[in-house]
């Protein structure tokens, strides 16, 4: 058996579209969506996916604002110049690349971003929310993961979910929205004994780790969905996933691809946690 593979270009593809609608309905209301994007430093990957995220944004229809800064910015001039955005009327969503420079706290930027401009869904008033089962803001690949399984129509409810990794931005998020739509849940770390056990227990298998074939053939149950939340670099270069690939999907049921899984879903679903940000500014 090999495992259908579920295309976030694709899917994507069909999200943007509707979000462009609503992007032009907004837009002739005179409240066109706005997006800023805020990069500190020169980490190539981070431009990469900054670059991506603006494209995404224009090709949408929504405002959208660049702003990089040298390395070597402070602490304190970048909160002033989140604060500068939380007032500005044309910005929707604040979004602040990371990971960021050594001499930058982290959480006190995120807690610096308006909750209602949030878009990443990482405030702590937001992650709250989202533990409550009333979230504001989904985290951005989290949410792409359960459009995912929405678009192949999966039964959730009363799966067995494990999650491989338990990060503020994909495994704990994850488990709850999971968790919300019915499913039962495990979450694995790198302290976990024996992951196959877990892993081979799993109707569905989202792994999110950074380390090349964590997961192998032999730790699936036959017919799983499998979702590589993974970016990692083969041996040759080529950007390729958390899981096994070529082995897997003879064992899994559906799986998704790196590149073009679930990567192409996390901008599009920030673009969707933007134009409801906007959405919900209108009178």
């Amino acid at each position: 058996m090999t495992a259908q593979i579920i295309s976030g270009t694709a899917l994507s593809q069909q999200i943007r579209s509707k979000v462009t609608a609503r992007a032009a309905a907004l837009t002739a209301q005179g409240k066109q969506p706005g997006l800023a994007v805020i990069l500190v430093g020169e980490n190539p990957a981070s431009q990469v996916y900054v670059n991506n995220k603006v494209k995404a944004c224009e090709d949408c229809g929504f405002y959208s604002v660049l702003e990089k800064y040298d390395a070597h910015l402070s602490e304190a001039d970048l909160l002033t110049h989140i604060a500068r955005l939380n007032h500005d009327p044309k910005i929707n969503g604040v979004l602040v690349q990371l990971p960021l420079p050594a001499h930058i706290n982290t959480n006190k930027v995120i807690e610096a971003i308006a909750a209602e401009k949030d878009v990443d869904g990482f405030h702590i008033s937001n992650a709250g929310l989202l533990m409550t089962g009333q979230p504001l803001f989904r985290p951005c690949t989290p949410y792409g993961v359960m459009k995912m399984l929405e678009s192949i129509n999966y039964p959730v409810r009363g799966a067995n979910a494990v999650i491989v990794g338990a990060s503020n931005i994909v495994g704990k998020p994850q488990a709850m929205l999971l968790l919300q739509a019915g499913a039962t849940v495990t979450i694995c770390n790198s302290k976990t004994r024996d992951l196959s056990l877990h892993t081979k227990n799993a109707d569905i298998l989202v792994v999110a780790t950074g380390k090349r074939n964590i997961v192998t053939a032999d730790m699936v149950k036959p017919g799983a969905v499998v979702l590589d939340v993974g970016m990692n670099r083969d041996d040759q270069g080529k950007l390729c996933g958390d899981v096994d690939y070529a082995n897997v999907k003879e064992v899994a049921g559906y799986i998704t691809q790196v590149p073009g899984g679930v990567g192409p879903m996390t901008i599009t679903m920030l673009l969707v946690n933007t134009i409801e940000a906007a959405e919900r500014t209108l009178p």
